[in-house]
């Protein structure tokens, strides 16, 4: 099964078409797992984005004796191209990533993590802790690297903040470069390839934690409003007794005998509270307005500017 799932991803990746009744072997057994597909925030790594989730499945698998195959994958759009082509049954989006999948009818809001009473995150613009750069304004006639065009706080919302502070990110910065990841945007920033990088807060505290950023190497040059927290999502063909039973699980799984604290993790690998799984999706579509100043030509034009690089 896992080489399987590990194949179509390649496909999905590759731009194939597949059959949405691949979906119907997955009951959750541990013959046919559930498939889960993330999006790869922090580069998709094996001590990255997928580390993070598997406690929490595995805690959902302990407490409820369904079985989950998790696998990350290679981009933003791969993730959304699974859940469209019926290869994922779960998946972690971001807020942007979600809407587009929701949009095209491939993706039903699951759940959102829970810290400290909040579901939201920021995103920010980073620089190197000696930069002359101090405010969004000096970034003109300076370079700036950003995650995958999918991304809610390492494009969409950056981008945002660049044109809300007067700046076309295409006319006024003397490059954009589209490096697919968090992790990559701040890894250029600190080789000094670029004069700036956009990245979650959580993508650099894990940065800074796992020792790949020195806390004094980067500075935060601007915070974002709070971003929706990135969701879970169903597919929405699983049946309805299997969105229940997920449902339920998420619900619990914080409560459920043999679980610990430490399982209960989010984004950047966090230790979180527990999942909420009441939330609508009113909460993600708070940042559909980020999305409307961004997508189309705007993106558009930053993609031709950054293959032109």
């Amino acid at each position: 099964m896992r080489a399987v799932f590990r194949a179509l991803l390649c496909v999905i990746v590759l731009g194939a078409g597949l059959s949405p009744a691949w979906a119907q072997r997955a009951d959750g057994s541990a013959e046919h797992p559930l498939r889960v597909l993330l999006i790869p925030a922090d580069g998709g790594t094996e001590d990255g984005t997928k580390a993070d989730f598997l406690p929490l499945f595995n805690a959902i698998t302990r407490s409820t004796g369904l079985h989950f195959e998790v696998v990350t994958g290679h981009s933003y759009g791969a993730v959304i191209e699974g859940m469209c082509s019926g290869l994922a049954d779960i998946a972690w989006f971001g807020a942007a990533s979600y809407i587009e999948a929701r949009d095209r009818g491939c993706a039903e809001l699951l759940a959102m993590e829970v810290k400290n009473g909040q579901s939201q995150y920021y995103a920010g613009i980073f620089v190197q802790a000696s930069s002359e750069i101090q405010t969004l304004e000096d970034l003109r006639g300076h370079s700036l690297a950003v995650g995958s065009v999918h991304s809610t706080s390492s494009f969409i919302y950056p981008v945002a903040m660049v044109m809300e502070a007067g700046l076309d990110p295409v006319g006024d910065l003397s490059s954009i470069r589209i490096t697919d990841s968090h992790a990559n945007a701040l890894r250029a920033l600190q080789a000094g390839v670029v004069d700036a990088g956009a990245a979650s807060l959580d993508s650099y505290v894990r940065a800074v934690n796992q020792g790949a950023i020195g806390v004094e190497d980067l500075r935060i040059l601007a915070r974002s409003a709070p971003i929706p927290t990135p969701p879970l999502a169903l597919h929405p063909d699983l049946p309805a007794e299997m969105k229940a039973s997920l449902r339920t699980a998420l619900r619990d799984v914080h409560t459920a005998p043999g679980v610990t604290p430490e399982m209960i993790r989010g984004y950047g690998g966090k230790r979180v509270d527990r999942y909420d799984v009441d939330v609508s999706d009113e909460i993600i579509d708070t940042a559909a307005g980020r999305l409307s100043q961004v997508e189309g030509e705007v993106t558009n034009a930053i993609v031709r500017a950054a293959s032109r690089r």
